[in-house]
């Protein structure tokens, strides 16, 4: 296995140093590829490597440049709404759990306590038929689809804008590390 090791490297991963008795069988064709470990490698490295070398055997990140040019408008779309719905259930859930909290505390009936006591309760005023779980999530689910239509449309107009911006000036560019 150590013998074929160097013959089974893919062309961009040639060391730069190759034994000459597997000159001719590089240059032969393909043969069959021979699975190499993480330690062979190294060991690979290490041995191959000159003595004057800075490095250690540690291996060397990969940084690639790429550019972000266009944005497929229907995925955005799509994307945008699915985290809108989310959202939407988010929201109706923490309202729920807001207030049978604000509930069980008794807040609602202290409010309304508090204001009979000042003199304005002309008619039977009482915050917890005003502000009743019916009234609240009813009023939750309709301001989350609102949201999740608005947040749908902006975010594709958004990519739609950026598409045209990006054909000017090129994209954002950025640069990947594998650390």
């Amino acid at each position: 296995m150590s013998d074929n090791r160097e013959e089974n490297v893919r062309e961009g991963d040639r060391p730069a140093a190759i034994r000459p008795e597997h000159r001719e069988s590089l240059n032969e064709g393909h043969a069959p590829r021979v699975a190499r470990s993480v330690l062979n490698q190294r060991a690979e490295h290490e041995r191959d490597r000159s003595p004057r070398s800075p490095r250690r055997g540690t291996p060397r990140a990969r940084r690639m440049n790429l550019s972000l040019t266009r944005l497929d408008a229907w995925s955005v779309a799509k994307v945008t709404f699915l985290l809108g719905v989310a959202g939407g259930i988010i929201q109706i859930v923490a309202a729920a759990l807001v207030w049978a909290l604000l509930n069980a505390v008794g807040v609602f009936d202290q409010v309304t306590q508090i204001v009979s006591s000042t003199g304005l309760d002309s008619s039977g005023f009482n915050l917890s038929d005003v502000f009743s779980i019916s009234t609240v999530l009813s009023a939750v689910t309709i301001f989350s689809i609102i949201e999740v239509i608005l947040f749908t449309l902006l975010s594709t107009i958004i990519a739609l804008l950026y598409n045209v911006v990006s054909s000017l000036v090129g994209g954002v560019h950025m640069t990947l590390g594998d650390d």
